[in-house]
């Protein structure tokens, strides 16, 4: 690599994967002395255009020197990156060091002169942008903080890279070029710029494997059976529109054909570009077929195939060459150890999974990170009987197996954009970046519901085949903080589907009131007492009696729609003797009739083993016949052109029979025929009122945060507090160590910067040191044990309080150090008296994963024994803070229970707003407790605080694109 003269050794840790703007991936890395032979390879394929716009004259080919100054670096003054896909250059960059007047310079010079030079076939992907970012993140670690860049009028291409990067600039011309200056400083806006390519790029790279052109299934056995086989057979039945193609190696050379489907021996032998490859080959043949892939351009993989990280530190090692292959030509995994994946789409039907059955077309996205969840929730979609019932179908379905390359985070960028989805439900085991995944929740949420349940939550592992980053908050924490980005948090796959279909067909309730009706007062006030469970405010239940017929149903549900004091309604509904199916079907339509004419509020229905009525409400519903036998053609539904009501309108499609050779679902759960009126509204429902209600009121709290969302709060500004001396004053902390947690007056200082103020405690080692400290302070005083067995411990005798004069003070000290030991041992402390209230606890910790996240609790038993905590992101605005506070189960201790006093709930607010500032301030400080908080009537006091610091943890997020480490 570099030779002996070089300052620095090869900064390995600069290498990244990028996904570009086609969906496409490249390798960045910087360039050494061994790459003079690509260098000249990628020149010589450059334009002549190309070499006049960035050496501003005919520069046919490079000199040696050239070739020597282009790839010998130093890796601080003198840097350069190369992209490269298949080990080849696509677009290097580099900078230069220089001083005042743009000579070359050393550090401390913080400037530095920027070049790029692209392949003229990789222009327009995005590569500039890229390396950009990776250039500019490298050049703060060596410490230049400004770019400056000549360009070419003419070269507009270049001149937008650097526009449009979102940074401060300068711009200037001079001597007939372009002269632009920029720092390097991440903005709000060169983040928000970087966060959109990059939801651009993995939106794009994600849409390539689901809706591909053509599709080889590499490992297609030559006999019936097998997973490449079924997996050909379900493409081909499910009416894929695109190329479809069976390769084995083991084919005969005069085989050119398998079930109907062109057959060839090797992706190479394929007349065409191939899009996607489906791999079923064992895991030892795997890299074989991923270079033939490469060479032949295919843009993505499905690999099937187990025996790796599934497997043991031997298959993890093969997980980690099978990623580096892929990426090293381009291509985005799904998998390995994957089900498959789906898209409904009538311009795709692509069913390259081991699903045997395509799923109806729907308005619901699907992600399961394991393969025998994503076969229950796809089962149960299906299924239109005995569970939550109806034609809902799926619009994608993504199972990612070992989640080595393609994870949540990337399917999430695609469901946002997508138009065909309206509801996005996934099941997770580990989530690899919660950092990214709260951001993009956060904004898919603001725009279509997610729900999300998630595995493996108490097995303190990451399901084996995940590479998760480690994060010390525990699961209730993590749950807290999704609730806080919008997502839909449920428990079991059962609850994720009962929400997910009310999602789908319902509009989102504008409050909690809930009216009730049906023919059974029992299961009407079965329904009452689980909308009181789940804090929904439920009227009277009104009971039609058995005798009530289809019209009576219609009248009741009309009447309560129209009533303004409700935001939803529950039906309740029991068999009616001697109707049978026509019964059914005409309930159905007077439901649905009824729900139509207000179509803003949320209808659903409880029955009890009532099949019929729940096939029928689905029927009633359906806007269009099935399709015939082996089309597999829905009629005009997602992605036809056909409008489409956004979330919650009730749009509907119907889905079509299962194509020929696919193993059909049993007739009686298919629904008949039936045409509604158009724009029908789909009526979930549930076999049991408890199912039925957690539903609606996870829908409730989502509405809630939508319109919460809206107006997120602000931040506060506050002008006491000293972000300058408080970092002087943790730079001279953190010159005495990596980490360390503070003294009790460093630890007071430090906060005081901050408008926190720490009510005094004095030490006092003897009596005589107790009785001076109480006399500095003033009666009436507490004495308290701050031993580490003993701090917060009110119940175990070790604080004495309203101690009034010297003799209480002294028969207390003398109690203490009789009960629990010597004073070396307590750690006795002298606190003058607080105003009594409610004592509270504040903390802040920074997670390497999540963040920084600022939780708050009563102080005592509800914390320690039930977890009473809630949680938020770091910053904090104020909107957060004040739900924060009122989240805990405890919150009416703090406003008047029982005929209290109600605490000072402002000053409450205002002290977790300037603990959330200091932490964002200065991510050295990576932990804050302050116990206990007592809240009076009229402010509050801090009697205990401690504070730890540190070198931050890296964060991922403000620094380039880039794909995992693997």
């Amino acid at each position: 690599m570099q030779t002996s003269s070089d300052r620095h050794e090869y900064p390995a840790h600069w290498e990244a994967d990028v996904v570009l703007r086609d969906g496409g991936t490249a390798r960045v890395r910087p360039i050494t002395v061994d790459d003079a032979e690509r260098l000249v390879s990628f020149y010589e394929q450059v334009s002549d255009e190309s070499k006049y716009y960035r050496f501003f004259a005919p520069y046919p080919r490079l000199s040696a020197k050239d070739v020597h100054r282009f790839t010998h670096h130093d890796f601080v003054d003198r840097v350069g990156l190369a992209a490269t896909v298949g080990g080849e250059f696509i677009a290097t960059v580099r900078y230069d060091r220089i001083g005042a007047g743009g000579t070359p310079a050393t550090s401390p010079a913080d400037e530095a002169e920027v070049a790029f030079l692209v392949q003229d076939a990789h222009q327009g992907r995005g590569v500039a942008s890229a390396l950009l970012e990776h250039i500019a993140a490298v050049a703060r670690e060596r410490g230049i903080r400004r770019f400056a860049a000549e360009v070419l009028p003419a070269n507009t291409k270049m001149i937008k890279v650097f526009m449009d990067a979102g940074y401060t600039q300068k711009r200037s011309f001079e001597d007939g070029v372009v002269r632009l200056e920029f720092g390097l400083e991440p903005t709000d806006r060169s983040l928000a710029v970087q966060y959109a390519r990059e939801h651009r790029a993995e939106a794009r790279s994600v849409q390539r494997l689901l809706q591909p052109g053509s599709v080889a299934v590499v490992g297609t056995g030559r006999t019936p059976g097998g997973v490449g086989r079924s997996i050909l057979g379900n493409i081909r039945d499910a009416g894929y529109t695109g190329r479809l193609y069976a390769v084995n190696s083991a084919f005969p050379e005069e085989r050119k054909e398998l079930d109907g489907v062109p057959a060839c021996r090797s992706v190479r032998d394929i007349d065409g570009p191939v899009d996607l490859a489906v791999v079923t080959v064992p895991a030892a043949h795997v890299p074989d077929v991923v270079a033939e892939c490469g060479e032949h351009g295919v843009q993505g993989l499905v690999v099937v195939s187990a025996g790796y990280a599934d497997s043991g530190p031997e298959g993890r090692e093969r997980q980690r060459a099978l990623v580096r292959q892929a990426r090293s030509y381009g291509m985005r995994i799904i998998g390995p150890n994957a089900f498959g994946i789906i898209n409904t789409s009538p311009e795709v039907r692509l069913n390259a999974s081991l699903a045997p059955e395509m799923p109806r077309p729907g308005r619901i996205g699907l992600f399961a990170q394991s393969g025998a969840i994503g076969i229950a929730l796809l089962s149960r979609l299906h299924r239109r009987g005995g569970g939550v019932t109806g034609v809902t179908g799926v619009s994608t379905f993504v199972s990612s197996g070992n989640r080595a390359d393609v994870s949540g985070n990337d399917v999430l960028q695609y469901w946002y954009d997508d138009p065909e989805t309206d509801v996005a439900l996934m099941y997770l085991e580990s989530i690899g970046n919660p950092r990214k995944f709260t951001r993009l929740a956060r904004r898919t949420a603001a725009a279509k519901p997610l729900v999300v349940v998630q595995g493996a939550r108490h097995g303190g592992v990451a399901p084996q085949g995940h590479a998760v980053r480690a994060t010390r908050l525990p699961h209730a924490t993590v749950s807290a903080l999704l609730r806080q980005a919008g997502v839909i948090r449920v428990d079991t796959i059962t609850d994720l589907v009962d929400a997910g279909l009310l999602l789908a067909r319902q509009p989102l309730p504008a409050g909690p009131r809930v009216a009730i009706l049906g023919n059974s007062e029992s299961l009407g006030l079965l329904t009452y007492d689980a909308c009181l469970s789940e804090g929904l405010r439920p009227q009277p239940p009104l009971d039609l009696t058995t005798a009530a017929s289809a019209d009576d149903f219609h009248a009741a549900l009309s009447r309560a729609l129209a009533d303004d004091t409700c935001d939803a309604v529950v039906v309740t509904a029991i068999p009616t003797v001697g109707e049978g199916a026509a019964g059914d079907a005409a309930l159905a339509e007077a439901l649905r009739s009824a729900a139509a004419a207000v179509p803003t509020k949320p209808v659903l229905v409880v029955h009890v083993e009532l099949g019929g009525l729940a096939q029928a409400l689905s029927a009633a519903a359906s806007t269009a016949p099935q399709a015939g036998p082996g089309t597999g053609a829905p009629h005009a539904g997602p992605g036809t052109g056909a409008p489409h009501a956004g979330p919650g309108t009730g749009a509907s499609h119907a889905g079509p029979r299962p194509a020929e050779g696919a193993v059909p679902a049993a007739p009686a759960q298919q629904p008949p025929a039936v045409r509604a009126p158009e724009g029908a509204r789909l009526i979930p429902a549930y076999p049991a009122a408890e199912r039925a209600v957690r539903a609606l009121g996870e829908a409730v709290a989502y509405a809630q945060w939508r319109r919460d969302a809206a107006d997120p709060g602000k931040v506060p500004e506050y002008e006491d507090i000293d972000e300058k001396g408080a970092a002087e004053q943790i730079a001279g902390y953190l010159a005495r160590g990596q980490g360390l947690t503070l003294g009790t007056q460093e630890t007071c200082e430090l906060l005081g910067r901050y408008g926190v103020h720490v009510h005094r405690a004095l030490p006092a080692p003897t009596p005589d040191d107790a009785v001076a400290a109480a006399r500095a302070l003033g009666y009436p005083v507490a004495l308290k044990a701050t031993a580490p067995h003993l701090r917060h411990r009110a119940d175990l005798g070790g604080v004495r309080l309203d101690l009034a004069d010297e003799e209480q003070l002294r028969r207390a000290y003398a109690e203490l150090t009789e009960l629990f030991g010597k004073p070396a041992e307590l750690r006795p402390v002298v606190q003058g008296m607080a105003p009594r209230g409610v004592d509270t606890v504040v903390r802040a910790v920074i997670d390497p994963a999540a963040g920084a996240v600022l939780s708050f609790g009563l102080a005592g038993a509800a914390t320690q024994l039930l977890g009473d905590m809630a949680h938020r992101l770091i910053p904090v605005t104020d909107r957060d803070a004040t739900s924060l506070i009122r989240s805990i189960r405890t919150a009416p201790l703090l406003f008047g229970w029982r005929g209290s006093a109600p605490v000072d709930a402002a000053a409450l607010e205002e002290l977790l707003l300037r603990v959330s500032r200091l932490v964002d301030d200065h991510p050295e400080v990576v932990a804050v407790t302050l116990e206990p908080v007592v809240v009076a009537p009229h402010g509050l006091s801090v009697l205990g605080a401690s504070v730890r610091l540190a070198p931050p943890p890296a964060r991922d997020d403000l620094g380039p694109r880039t794909l995992p480490a693997y």
